[in-house]
Order: C-alpha cells, then structure tokens, then sequence
C-alpha cells in the first residue's frame, strides 16, 4: 500500500486490526530486497543501502492477560527470525513489547540506557536478558523523556 509518499508493508489478518508493518520513504522502496511476514506480531524486511545490509524487524509482543502459550509462541518465532540474520548484517528491532524494563538499569547497562520508567517486571526482565543475548539495546531508554511522555497507554480500568 503506498501512503503519502511512503510504502506500507503489513503483516496481519485484517488491513486494519491485529497486525504489524513497516513503512518505507518510497525514495527507498527500491533497495528492499525482501520481506518477510512471520504471522500478525512479526514480520521483516531487509534493505541494501550501499554495501550496508540493514534487517527491520516489526514485532508487537502479546500482552498481559493472553495465554502463556501465545506468549511463548512469540518469543520462539522472534528469537528464531533474529537467530537467522547473518552476523555480517545490521539488525533494527522496533515494536510494542508490553513489558516494563524499569527506570534502573541495574546488571543490564549494555542493554539499558538509564531511562526507563516505573519498577521492572518479569516481562521486563526477559526483554533486557533478549538484548543482552542478541547484543541489542532498548533505543528508548537512551535519552530522558517529559513526564506526560513516559506513559504511552493508560488503561481506562486502571485507578493511578
């Protein structure tokens, strides 16, 4: 789908709902050279810019109150897509992951950057131990953050 100067690939079960996509300036389109949709959390893309290969992965991790199942599920298929990218190639993983990393970064400094919010939960903790073992870095945890920008959700059942 192309929008407003720029190339929609999505990955779901329906155009508008319970999916994930990526989208490219279309000055780029042109050095995609594959795109893969593992199911409606993940799928990727790889570009050749230059002699730099860069795999995008697109990932939205299922959330609280989903079967441990579906949830393990997620976890085998990501690992298993970031396992197969060659060492050679630059991997970007970008998605909502549900978890809460925590404001410190206590044992996972090459992973987090010190800017994270609230207590870190389990979930939390296995999306930095995910980092650590893949050499990866939550990018959002890099730079401080407005007080009204830490949270991106709120639940409307939830009492603060």
């Amino acid at each position: 789908m192309e929008v407003d100067g720029y190339k929609l690939w999505f990955s779901g079960k329906s155009r508008y709902r319970n999916g994930v996509g990526i989208l490219v300036d279309r000055k780029r389109t042109d050095q995609v050279v594959e795109v893969r949709r593992i199911n409606n959390r993940i799928m990727t893309i790889k570009l050749v810019i230059g002699g730099l290969t860069l795999n995008i992965i697109s990932a939205y991790a299922p959330q609280v109150g989903l079967e441990e199942e579906i949830k393990r599920r997620f976890w085998e298929d990501l690992d298993e897509v970031v396992v197969s990218i060659p060492p050679t190639e630059k991997l970007f993983v970008g998605g909502d992951f549900n978890r809460h990393i925590g404001y410190v970064s206590m044992g996972y400094g090459e992973v987090h950057g010190g800017f994270g919010f609230g207590c870190k939960n389990g979930g939390g903790a296995s999306l930095l131990d995910f980092g650590k073992v893949f050499g990866l870095m939550v990018a959002n945890s890099s730079f401080p953050k407005k007080e009204e920008h830490l949270v991106t959700f709120r639940s409307s059942r939830t009492v603060m």
